[in-house]
């Protein structure tokens, strides 16, 4: 029967039915999106706590005061700026990488061949599958001529499947061989692939530490505005005695210098400029902190294809007593649909001996041989050596040990003709075996042993048969490839789950669902989990994961679902990934510490103002002049100094290690030192007063530096240096010191600033350098305290 009578049998959908499941919905419509829409992308930079404090507060002074000291809110504007840019330009290149695969097909459609776009199909159609195609629908076959096909995007299971009528394919195959006819049997969100993907999209990923530390400094800010705000508002109205005009700007200035703004806005530009150096190597950071992630993995979950291998197969040997080049390069270069161990059998022997093929039979899964008739040189076979070899074979021994090895192995055998499809000649002679391996990625040992170096533990985790993965795993050097489970083995869920899965290395024949539990079982045990992967059985376990790394060969579910991308598909890309997100935890950590000492004064002024009912030492505008000499400038160049430091859980502790003695000195030196400068001692007015405060803050910000930086480089003298000639330059330049009404000082005022930054600096040395004296002291003082009280509760 001709194809187009087997159409006509298969008349498929009529206009009209085609129509009918148009108007009840029933189409392959899918959410493709590779990120989130452009309106999500700018709500989420957008409506945020720090632009929800920063906003309010600039409205205020906007209101009641001078714009000029509403120069803080720039910062707000400029994180979201850079956050929506990073988004955008991350969706750009995903959506043009998602162009790439828009598959036609070919539908019986009134028992005539139609071809369709994926969009077009609905449920019932009958598509014609050919090699090469992609499936796109669930469906059944109805049809079929020795078909197999490719799964291992939705399994991991890198050998063919073969189907017969009445089996169902999943949308997301791929055809290797042979040819059907099938019926879509579910469309759009409902098939397989896309319920995979939407439910992975429907997971939020937990938020970095930094993110996590910088939220938690937030909030605590957001608890203290209330009450530091009426404290000073009460105590500069009531107290001072000051106009409401000057109460609310002072109020906002002491609010202002709460809030660490810079703080978040130097986060996402030493993330955004590391986003940039990484795009320039081929990788594709979807979100900032992900950069930070990686630096803290501290176990990392492969797939074995495409990652620690290349995907393809490639021909390692022949083992016979004769030669067999001629006849496997004819064997090859005869099969018009080469399958991947045909096409590495090609690529090794790629001149063609001439031989001329007058009959073939055609490889299917259901005999698991092919053979070519070339004649006067005899019917050769090439197939599974199970199916091939004599059941008393010793070679059979052969074939196990290499199997066990992680190779893939044929037998080539040569009879005098062709025999029927399906059936091996009785003369058959097998002259040898031909041994192919997966192709391992030629820097993945080089890889594997980096994460090794630096305590990472890596875990393959592939649908694959477990003894080809572990053999693989060993050939690439990971550590405790010999430990390997069937993961259909693998008990239900508990703590037998957790305990199989932590002490276990390689795990075969993974489902989505048996990978997602793997990650989070890791993840319940305290690691930091970074998954790899490219197909849609990935989404799930990439999504779930602390980072979620996608090739850029992979499906688009796995691209949109992951936060890292590799474009080039190289695995040797994620160490330079590692360093680069070490250079910027290091660099934020050592800047936060600036930004929470200013956090610390200032809530050291409001204290002491609220208690004291005096004046704010500063105005609005003069703290952008210590913000930017103190912390906005050296914090920048900070940012980007390199730094090989591996990553630290206690983000929190350590910057208030630094932050919480150094910024009580500078906010008490300061407060006394104004109210000094306020006192008949001195006699200076109020503005007077608040620019020898804002002299004060700058020269206790740079000792605040130097401590910072120390031991000292040539590049660090220079940058303090610079900014001490800028702070000179900002109290002389007389347009400069017009706008932020700063005054150069007197003898009196002169002699007041200078002993202050002395008193203070040296305090800020003493803090810093007995820091971890001083944490001792404060837990033991606080062990004491608890001591007494629970002996007086007691009594």
């Amino acid at each position: 029967m001709s194809s187009a009578d087997a159409d006509q049998e298969l008349r498929g959908l009529t206009a009209a039915e085609i129509a009918e499941r148009v108007e009840r919905g029933q189409v392959n419509h899918v959410d493709d999106s590779s990120s989130r829409s452009l309106g999500e992308i700018v709500r989420a930079n957008v409506l945020t706590r720090f632009n929800a404090i920063v906003g309010a507060l600039a409205a205020v002074i906007i209101v009641v005061g001078d714009v000029r000291d509403a120069l803080f809110a720039g910062v707000m504007v400029s994180n979201a700026v850079i956050g929506i840019a990073q988004e955008l330009r991350s969706k750009a290149t995903l959506d043009r990488l998602t162009l790439v695969a828009a598959p036609r097909l070919t539908a019986i459609r009134d028992g005539a061949r139609v071809e369709v776009g994926r969009d077009d199909l609905v449920l019932d159609d009958l598509l014609v599958l050919s090699p090469g195609d992609q499936v796109v629908v669930d469906g059944a076959i109805v049809r079929v001529d020795e078909l197999s096909v490719d799964e291992s995007l939705l399994t991991g299971e890198a050998d063919p499947v073969g189907k017969a009528v009445g089996d169902g394919v999943l949308s997301g195959s791929f055809v290797v061989a042979g040819s059907a006819v099938m019926r879509a049997t579910a469309v759009g969100d409902d098939a397989y692939a896309a319920k995979l993907a939407r439910e992975a999209k429907a997971f939020r990923r937990p938020r970095s530490e930094l993110e996590r530390g910088i939220d938690m400094i937030l909030r605590a800010v957001t608890w203290l505005i209330v009450p530091a705000g009426l404290a000073l508002f009460f105590a500069q109205r009531y107290g001072e005695g000051d106009s409401l005009q000057q109460s609310l700007v002072g109020t906002v200035a002491g609010l202002v210098a709460l809030v660490p703004q810079g703080l978040v806005l130097l986060l996402s530009m030493t993330q955004a400029a590391a986003v940039i150096r990484l795009g320039r190597d081929q990788v594709l950071v979807q979100q900032l902190q992900a950069v930070e992630t990686l630096a803290r993995v501290t176990l990392l979950a492969t797939d074995k294809t495409g990652t620690l291998t290349t995907g393809s197969i490639v021909l390692e040997g022949i083992e016979a007593d004769e030669p067999l080049d001629e006849a496997l390069a004819a064997i090859a270069a005869a099969d018009p649909q080469p399958d991947p161990t045909m096409s590495a059998i090609r690529t090794a022997l790629p001149d063609e001996p001439g031989w001329s093929a007058q009959g073939r039979v055609p490889f299917a899964s259901s005999y698991k041989f092919s053979a070519v008739d070339f004649g006067e040189r005899g019917a050769w076979y090439i197939g599974a050596p199970e199916v091939v070899l004599p059941p008393t074979d010793e070679r059979l021994g052969r074939v196990g040990a290499l199997a066990d090895d992680g190779r893939r192995v044929l037998a080539v055998g040569r009879a005098d003709r062709l025999a029927a499809t399906g059936v091996l000649p009785t003369d058959l002679r097998v002259l040898g075996l031909v041994v192919c391996v997966d192709e391992i990625r030629p820097d993945a040992a080089d890889t594997v042993a980096y994460f090794e170096r630096e305590h990472v533990t890596t875990k393959v985790i592939s649908g694959d048969n477990p003894r080809t993965v572990a053999a693989i795993a060993q050939r690439c050097g990971v550590a405790g490839a010999d430990r390997w489970v069937d993961a259909r083995e693998l008990p239900d869920g508990g703590d037998e789950f957790g305990d199989t899965a932590d002490r276990t290395v390689v795990f075969g024949r993974v489902t989505p669902e048996v990978k997602r539990s793997l990650v989070d079982a890791a993840q319940s045990r305290g690691e930091v989990v970074a998954m790899t992967g490219d197909g849609v059985n990935d989404t799930l376990a990439l999504k779930d994961a602390d980072l979620g790394i996608a090739m850029g060969s992979g499906t688009p579910a796995a691209r949109s679902v992951a936060e890292i991308v590799l474009l080039d598909n190289r695995f040797a890309t994620l160490p330079g990934v590692v360093a680069e997100g070490r250079r910027v935890i290091a660099n934020i950590e050592r800047v936060a510490r600036l930004f929470v000492t200013k956090t610390v004064w200032a809530a050291v002024f409001a204290v002491i103002i609220g208690a004291a009912t005096m004046s704010y030492p500063i105005l609005p505008r003069q703290l952008t002049v210590i913000d930017t000499l103190t912390i906005g400038v050296p914090g920048f160049f900070l940012s980007f100094r390199a730094s090989h430091e591996p990553a630290r859980p206690g983000f929190i502790r350590r910057v208030a290690r630094f932050s919480v003695p150094v910024g009580i000195v500078t906010g008490v030196v300061t407060m006394v030192a104004f109210g000094i400068a306020r006192s008949e001692l001195v006699g200076l007015d109020r503005a007077e007063s608040q620019s020898t405060a804002t002299i004060i803050l700058t020269g206790l910000g740079l000792v605040a530096i130097h401590e910072l930086m120390r031991p000292l480089d040539r590049y660090d003298v220079t940058l303090l240096v610079s900014l001490t000639a800028a702070a000179i330059a900002a109290w002389s330049i007389p347009f400069v010191a017009d706008f932020f009404e700063l005054r150069l000082p007197g003898v009196e005022d002169g002699i007041l600033a200078a002993a202050a930054v002395a008193v203070g600096g040296l305090g800020i040395m003493a803090a810093n350098r007995n820091g971890d004296r001083l944490v001792r002291l404060a837990s033991s003082l606080m062990s004491r305290t608890s001591r007494t009280s629970r002996v007086g509760r007691q009594k």
